[in-house]
């Protein structure tokens, strides 16, 4: 615990040194919320207000655009023989790369602030009880925790920096090919199996149901699933890559 608390605290300072990253992880999603809210949006028909239906899509799409910055930091630590000097200093392995995660998650949790903030300014009003309200706070923790164990995984497997920013450009674009934008029943074929099919629909319709008030029991069990199934798989590999190169 002392191990991880220092590492935090190391990854903590870089985060303020360079608050560009943080700045660009909210700016990004917030100019894609008013986009679609007010440029894009009514052109959809979804049979309500586009802006309560929009924002938890958007609310994952932040969580999603800020793990490129994670790719990079654990990719430089490993390029640049950072983790070397960690073991000589016989740190735990497992303790320099929470600490990534938990930095990737309070940065997250800083944007998400801001884009919710932001969707109450133009129009937002969910209408979620109290209980639901940390249902919703739970499962954005959740999921945050889980894609930032998976992207841990993919920095340390990265050859290079400039590959490991790259290499979570498919996170990113995820939550795009959902129904974090539109009803996947809208799409294409193809495009619609692919978008009801993957992880992020079903967290973003559990986080949609609690925040509307809806009942959302089961897609809120298929959502946790995804995130503890996701973050086992991050976890294992980032173990298992970090053994190998470290």
């Amino acid at each position: 615990m002392s191990n991880a608390t220092t590492m935090l605290g190391r990854n903590f300072k870089h985060t303020l040194r360079n608050p560009v990253a943080v700045f660009n992880a909210v700016l990004f999603p917030i100019v894609i919320l008013l986009m679609f809210v007010y440029v894009i949006g009514g052109a959809f028909d979804i049979g309500g207000n586009y802006i309560d239906y929009a924002t938890p899509g958007m609310v994952v799409l932040t969580i999603c655009y800020g793990l490129s910055a994670t790719a990079l930091a654990v990719n430089s630590d490993m390029t640049k023989g950072i983790i070397n000097r960690f073991k000589v200093m016989d740190i735990s392995r497992s303790a320099v790369l929470s600490a990534h995660v938990a930095a990737s998650m309070l940065r997250s949790l800083i944007a998400i602030a801001a884009i919710i903030a932001v969707a109450y300014a133009v129009g937002f009003r969910p209408a979620a009880s109290f209980l639901e309200w940390l249902g919703a706070i739970g499962l954005i923790v959740l999921v945050s925790f889980a894609t930032s164990w998976i992207t841990v995984a993919l920095g340390l497997a990265a050859k290079t920096p400039e590959s490991a920013g790259l290499i979570s450009v498919p996170l990113v674009m995820l939550p795009f090919l959902s129904s974090a934008i539109v009803p996947a029943g809208t799409m294409g074929a193809g495009v619609r199996q692919f978008a009801e099919y993957q992880p992020f629909t079903p967290i973003i319709e559990a986080l949609r149901g609690l925040l509307t008030g809806e009942p959302a029991g089961s897609k809120v069990t298929i959502a946790v699933v995804w995130c503890v199934g996701i973050a086992l798989v991050g976890y294992v590999w980032s173990l298992s890559t970090f053994k190998k190169r470290a």
